[in-house]
């Protein structure tokens, strides 16, 4: 049994996560909506704190137990939420990408509250886990997922303006009749070469750009946003760590499988479904060398991979037997 002060010092150290996550959440989706710099100056420091007292928690656990702390549910999703806030934060702070920190700090939120509900306390590890695998294989995969649920996010935000785009120009703002491609935008590369924003606005989205010229405020908002390419790039570049992380953590897997069951690969519905994740997102790093694909296509690959992720981080833990589940 841990004695009541480090008990107190691993809930403490909880709580300040969960808490801070909550507000930091509800401060940057205010800040997404009404662009309100004290929002973001609230929001950004508290994922900071939100951040570093899971991993602290984490730490602390360890310390004081003895324990390895991702030997469950509870730890996984715990350093599931603080990865995916510290990829956000990177990305936020070197390319200024604050306005998406509301859903990416939201899904932390409700990933570590989740956790909370699969808390088993300080129990060692089952035989299977106590292997040296567990410290490597582990914290690879988990940072995969983070990144993809942070790229995720991103494509969100791009679909949003994407469609508001097509929306624009159906109604012929701009005087001229929708191209033959009907409603779907995707990236002009154009765009991709502009050293202005308002440059890379106009060839992303000219049909917002001009019903904001014209008064529209809700075009004005949507041009508030991060342009079409830009979101793009960060959406490529996020799932560019993503992927070479999954795939060193498949690689990992097998060769603890191979250790801990004598084989590399047992076609485990846990197998499988990282195997079909990982296909998704190498068909998207494809695809996404490929002008006509890029932009709209790739965002919905890209949607379509992080719900294969859901599938095979919780679906398959959880309601599928086999050799990875939490309930068998």
């Amino acid at each position: 049994m841990m004695d009541p002060t480090r008990q107190w010092l691993d809930q403490t150290l909880l709580e300040i996560g969960i808490g801070s996550y909550v507000i930091a959440a509800l401060a940057l989706l205010a800040y997404f909506l009404f662009r309100l710099r004290v929002l973001r100056a609230v929001g950004m420091p508290l994922a900071i704190v939100g951040c570093a007292a899971q991993l602290g928690e984490l730490g602390a656990r360890w310390w004081m137990t003895g324990v390895w702390p991702l030997t469950n549910l509870y730890g996984s999703l715990s350093l599931f939420s603080a990865f995916a806030v510290l990829v956000f934060l990177i990305f936020a702070f070197k390319y200024d990408l604050a306005l998406i920190g509301g859903p990416v700090l939201a899904l932390a939120a409700i990933a570590l509250g989740y956790a909370t509900t699969w808390n088993e306390g300080y129990m060692p590890a089952v035989p299977a886990l106590q292997s040296y695998w567990i410290k490597i294989h582990v914290p690879i995969v988990i940072g995969a997922y983070a990144s993809f649920m942070v790229a995720f996010c991103v494509s969100l935000v791009y679909l949003l303006k994407s469609a508001v785009e097509a929306h624009y120009r159906d109604r012929g703002l701009r005087g001229v009749a929708a191209g033959a491609g009907g409603a779907r935008v995707d990236v002009r590369l154009a765009a991709y070469s502009s050293a202005q924003p308002a440059g890379g606005l106009r060839a992303d989205t000219p049909a917002t750009a001009d019903a904001a010229a014209h008064g529209d405020g809700f075009a004005a908002w949507m041009a508030g946003l991060p342009s079409l390419a830009r979101l793009d790039v960060m959406q490529y570049r996020i799932i560019a760590i993503g992927l070479p992380l999954l795939s060193l953590g498949i690689i990992t897997g097998a060769m603890w499988a191979n250790e801990a069951w004598g084989h590399y690969w047992q076609w485990d519905p846990k197998e499988t479904a990282a195997l079909l994740s990982w296909i998704v997102y190498a068909a998207y790093m494809h695809l996404h060398t490929r002008p006509a694909w890029r932009g709209m296509r790739t965002a919905w690959v890209s949607v379509l991979g992080f719900g294969s992720i859901v599938f095979c981080y919780l679906g398959v833990n959880i309601w599928i037997s086999g050799l990875h589940s939490y309930k068998m």
